[in-house]
């Protein structure tokens, strides 16, 4: 496979970040604010949850809570290849900046590439409010 195309979509956050990242790293709140995870959202096992998305049904696989910050998660299709989603929760002076990092699959188009990082732009606005409340 080809080193696929990516775009780092990152957001300030003012707020601590062991505040950020202990939110994130609860996989019950995400969809609070990633409207690509759908209304239903149930915990399967460990870090595996289940996910009514707009694309179908998914499961997602979450890493473990940890102390540098990683959020990396998969979104995983009933039939249909793994999207690895890397994200990152870092410091950024007494706040935060959040990063999620967009791989653009070999099967998509430049249009469906951009829809995508502006979905997910969206999404961390929503994740910036929540949390700035």
């Amino acid at each position: 496979m080809p080193v696929l195309p990516t775009r780092h979509i990152s957001i300030a956050i003012d707020r601590p970040i062991e505040e950020v990242y202990g939110f994130l790293a609860d996989p019950m709140n995400f969809p609070t604010w990633a409207e690509g995870l759908g209304a239903e959202f149930s915990h399967v096992e460990g870090m595996t949850y289940r996910a009514k998305t707009p694309m179908g049904p998914m499961r997602v696989m979450f890493s473990e809570p940890n102390r540098y910050g990683v959020l990396d998660h998969a979104v995983i299709p009933d039939s249909g290849a793994p999207m690895h989603n890397p994200m990152r929760a870092l410091a950024n002076g007494s706040g935060s900046e959040v990063v999620f990092t967009l791989l653009r699959r070999p099967e998509m188009t430049d249009d469906a590439f951009a829809r995508d990082a502006e979905w997910i732009a969206a999404d961390l606005a929503r994740l910036k409010k929540l949390l700035e409340g």
